[in-house]
């Protein structure tokens, strides 16, 4: 795998109960603790104790390939993800479980939240905001899922989004009308205020800090009903119709750009597809790699090859390459995400038709 190599000399201990998880300081003290053999490279790694509190560790702990039987794939896997191909085409490519894919997948997309939640700017927004909702679906397309997304008016620096369970609309046949009625007699409705709740859940995790801000968004309802639920910050609100032309003149360029990367890069969001997600938890995981790689690795223009959303934004002085993206583990008990986005990192995103799904409880493996 193509990835940095982690420091010989452990930067911290990975014990989050240890005084020296989180600030090590010259007075930490640990020791070398002999080695151990693995098939992949390095085919030695050293092992150490933390003398503090006598935890055992190793080289391989500090490596985003921590507990990968395939690390080697890892790279590969996510630039795939972004380039429209299935988990079972990847597999097949790859000679190995599309369940190994999806497992590959998931720590990428958490690798990539905590990223974003380090490198992200706080305070004031220092440009327009563009909010938009991007609709997709889980399990069938009798329960469609929507993602909002908050993107920077001029930078196109994703933000951040939340997600939606939504109630399915639209023109129905008589059938499907019955169908989707039995369905949630079966497994319950979804909450008619979702929208308005995560979109101001979104707004406050993005403008904590500002007390002024100004937002784009197209006509929906539920917007101006989400901004009265903030009360930290006055929020400037400019609507424009969704019929209108979606071109750069139009002040929703930047979401609607966003969405079209998000569909043009995702086999799951496609209109008709076998490789929708079964799950929005797996979706939501997805679209963290895809916000990762939009903000610091892709360029703003594909032609000019310059610089990246964050580059404009003040972010990063660089462009970003994926190995470097991965080079180095991050640990959720250093790196703090709001609540509303710990429960996807922690796969808690629940989906009615399979209502017990898989959530992230290894405790080593995070």
């Amino acid at each position: 795998m193509a990835n940095a190599r982690a420091a010989q000399v452990p930067p911290f201990c990975p014990n989050p109960e240890c005084a020296f998880h989180r600030a090590a300081t010259t007075s930490w003290r640990w020791v070398r603790d002999g080695y151990f053999s693995r098939q992949h490279a390095p085919g030695r790694v050293q092992r150490f104790r933390c003398r503090h509190c006598r935890r055992h560790f190793s080289q391989q702990t500090f490596r985003t390939s921590y507990w990968l039987k395939r690390p080697e794939l890892t790279v590969a896997i996510f630039h795939r993800i972004l380039a429209c191909s299935g988990f079972r085409q990847i597999a097949r490519e790859f000679d190995c479980s599309p369940q190994t894919v999806a497992t590959h997948a998931t720590r990428i997309g958490q690798h990539c939240q905590l990223l974003h939640e380090q490198l992200r700017p706080r305070g004031p927004l220092t440009e327009p905001g563009v909010l938009d909702t991007f609709v997709s679906f889980e399990y069938s397309q009798y329960h469609p899922t929507g993602f909002h997304l908050l993107v920077g008016k001029q930078s196109h620096f994703l933000h951040g989004f939340t997600d939606s369970e939504l109630r399915r609309s639209g023109s129905m046949t008589a059938r499907q009308k019955r169908k989707r009625a039995r369905l949630e007699a079966l497994h319950g409705r979804p909450d008619p205020r979702s929208t308005e709740k995560e979109v101001a859940e979104l707004l406050r995790i993005v403008l904590a800090g500002s007390d002024r801000a100004v937002l784009h968004t197209d006509e929906h309802r539920d917007y101006p009903r989400a901004l009265r639920r903030l009360a930290a910050c006055k929020v400037e609100h400019h609507t424009t119709s969704s019929r209108a032309a979606r071109n750069p003149q139009n002040p929703l360029f930047a979401a609607n750009l966003a969405d079209l990367l998000i569909r043009h890069g995702g086999s799951n969001h496609k209109r008709e597809t076998v490789a929708f997600s079964k799950r929005r938890q797996g979706a939501a995981t997805r679209l963290w790699a895809m916000l990762a790689w939009r903000n610091y690795v892709k360029s703003f223009s594909e032609r000019k090859r310059d610089a990246t959303p964050a580059m404009r934004l003040g972010v990063c002085e660089r462009r970003w390459t994926i190995p470097e993206i991965l080079a180095t583990r991050l640990f959720p008990s250093r790196v703090r995400l709001p609540q509303r986005w710990q429960r996807c990192y922690w796969r808690k995103v629940h989906t009615r038709r399979i209502p017990h799904g898989v959530e992230h409880r290894k405790v080593y493996a995070m």
